[in-house]
């Protein structure tokens, strides 16, 4: 417990399970709590393979940033992004070209520390603590102000968000405000989890998480309902599919589990 308190920003309760970190939890990292590795082990064992699933959605991350580069976006805003882990946006992005900015977004205080102490150093990239449900706020905050040119293409990340955005904060309206504010030829990619093809294990996980009085809690969506979030954006092929099913390039972007390859859906859109 000391060394965890080492690294744990004050205004943290430990006691109170986060999604973020127990997605740091399954993907292997170190910045997770007793209580967050409890929560994931419990997701776990009511639906067992759902590391796989973590696995894949980030693989997903590396692949659409390298498609969002090579139709020359070379700033990225990454919404919800999470505690900092392998192959971080703009790591991806910058071995791309160095030139790349990105600035990160994240309302959970311990991914924030951590991603400001990734950060130093790095001119072109920074980490804006904050809600994605007041794009407004985000958007003239300094990070972005100094670092993103709303005028030119942005790249737009979602990944593992808006299934935390219930509906009555109105999700694709969301979505709307941030494409809004960006020019055309910009992109969003947007993964989110559905029960389209999922038996009880799904229930008995998300049941997992309403027990354990995190704030973050999740909203299911069929495929009809998450194609609808990109708005007038063209979704590029092969649309939404299959998180491992989006342009796999090799075999650790995808499950050995058809269900966990299916757990999430993945899409990229470009506004016109």
């Amino acid at each position: 417990m000391v060394r965890e308190r080492d690294w744990v920003p004050q205004s943290v309760d430990i006691s109170v399970p986060s999604m973020a970190r127990t997605y740091d939890f399954m993907l292997g990292g170190g910045h997770n709590f007793a209580v967050d590795r409890e929560v994931g082990l419990q997701i776990e064992r009511a639906m067992p393979g759902l590391r796989h699933a973590a696995r894949v959605n980030r693989a997903f991350l590396g692949r659409v940033v390298r498609f969002m580069t090579d139709r020359g976006v070379r700033q990225f805003l990454d919404l919800g992004s999470g505690i900092p882990t392998v192959s971080n946006v703009h790591q991806v992005a910058q071995a791309e070209d160095p030139e790349c900015r990105v600035v990160y977004v994240d309302r959970d205080p311990v991914a924030v520390a951590h991603s400001e102490l990734m950060l130093t150093g790095n001119d072109r990239a920074a980490v804006v603590r904050a809600d994605m449900r007041h794009p407004e706020e985000i958007l003239s905050s300094p990070e972005v102000k100094s670092l993103l040119d709303l005028d030119e293409p942005v790249g737009l990340l979602m990944l593992l968000m808006l299934h935390w955005v219930p509906d009555d904060s109105d999700p694709a309206g969301l979505v709307a405000r941030y494409l809004d504010a960006v020019p055309s030829g910009s992109c969003v990619a947007i993964t989110h989890v559905s029960g389209d093809h999922q038996d009880e294990k799904l229930t008995r996980a998300t049941d997992v998480i309403e027990r354990s009085k995190s704030p973050d809690q999740v909203t299911l969506r069929t495929h009809a309902q998450i194609s609808a979030l990109f708005g007038e954006c063209e979704l590029v092929e092969p649309g939404l599919v299959g998180c491992g099913e989006w342009r796999p390039r090799g075999p650790g972007d995808i499950s050995d589990s058809p269900s966990m390859n299916m757990l999430v859906y993945a899409g990229v859109g470009c506004k016109p």
